[in-house]
């Protein structure tokens, strides 16, 4: 499966953003889907997750109350709504998809497939 991330941009703190993963060559509800972020300077790190077959959704502290994910079976997608963005959101985000096991849901290991990212600029 090849992905596509967008929605990406520059936007102020307190502004919502929401980011689309599209999935090229199957359907992503045979996926586990994922987000993760990489901060200049810093490494990526994990930040939602949807697994299929209704396994759960799970979040980082970091963006719990403040971003959602969903799925968008029309488009064969996920999205990544982010609401009351910080500055320290700022981080290009990756889209990606695996059948890893629970244990490796907030883990790269646990995802085969990865997005090219979306640059997301937070302004304070």
């Amino acid at each position: 499966v090849q992905l596509q991330a967008s929605g990406g941009g520059l936007v102020q703190a307190g502004a919502s953003l929401r980011l689309s993963c599209a999935a090229f060559g199957d359907t992503l509800s045979n996926y586990n889907m994922a987000w993760f972020r990489q901060a200049p300077g810093k490494e990526r790190e994990f930040v939602m997750a949807v697994r299929r077959a209704g396994g759960g959704i799970f979040y980082a502290d970091s963006v719990k109350g403040r971003f959602s994910i969903s799925r968008d079976s029309a488009k064969n997608a996920v999205d990544l709504l982010m609401d009351s963005l910080k500055p320290e959101d700022t981080a290009v985000y990756y889209c990606a998809a695996g059948r890893g096991v629970l244990s490796s849901t907030r883990v790269e290991n646990g995802y085969s497939y990865w997005g090219q990212g979306t640059l997301v600029t937070v302004s304070s």
